[in-house]
């Protein structure tokens, strides 16, 4: 997709904060510092419309980011990242309440990005979000983040190996690169078929 227009037009710490539902929804999300603030940014072509950092846990709200383009608006969601941050047990519960609260009722929501570092194995956390997500009919994408900090050879065969892992066909599970712009037609490819 070629963007036009990329702005944040709502953050929200609650559910009673959210926006009211309106254009189709994309939900980004995956474990802390796998680079969803990063890969929304370049996704947009924008450097810093969403915030990004090398301390896990910085995005603590739902951010939205309406973004258009020829004949097409969309918000992409940017959720706060579950696992290791150095954050209190009551805050992380917290974040969960808050993204469950989301994925849960969310009208316009269309699907969701699951980033996924590509040097790391599918965990139980990614493994029970897609189940999570499957039952609630919200479509996933996995987008392979990360690629460039491989090899060629060690690259793909990572991405087989995943793939395989999660049982997705390649258009649904895409190496990416926020640092070069790997995947990035590809992850817009399959978000538009979301939609």
């Amino acid at each position: 997709m070629k963007v036009h227009r990329a702005e944040m037009v709502a953050a929200a710490a609650s559910a009673a904060r959210f926006p009211k539902p309106s254009a189709p929804e994309v939900a980004f999300l995956g474990r802390s510092n796998v680079g969803k603030s990063s890969l929304l940014n370049r996704l947009v072509g924008r450097r810093s419309l969403a915030r990004t950092s090398g301390t896990p846990g910085k995005t603590r709200l739902v951010h939205w980011y309406r973004v258009e383009g020829p004949g097409r608006e969309l918000l992409l969601v940017d959720l706060p990242g579950y696992g290791y941050a150095k954050v209190s047990r009551s805050e992380r519960q917290r974040w969960r309440t808050l993204v469950e609260s989301y994925l849960d009722g969310r009208p316009t929501l269309k699907g969701a990005v699951l980033l996924q570092d590509v040097r790391r194995d599918f965990s139980e956390d990614e493994t029970l979000l897609i189940d999570w997500l499957a039952e609630r009919d919200v479509p996933v994408i996995v987008a392979l983040t990360k690629s460039d900090k491989l090899k060629p050879m060690r690259r793909a065969e990572r991405v087989r190996a995943l793939r395989r892992a999660i049982g997705l066909p390649a258009e649904r599970a895409i190496a990416t690169s926020a640092q070069t712009g790997a995947g990035i037609p590809e992850l817009w490819r399959a978000i538009d078929a979301l939609l």
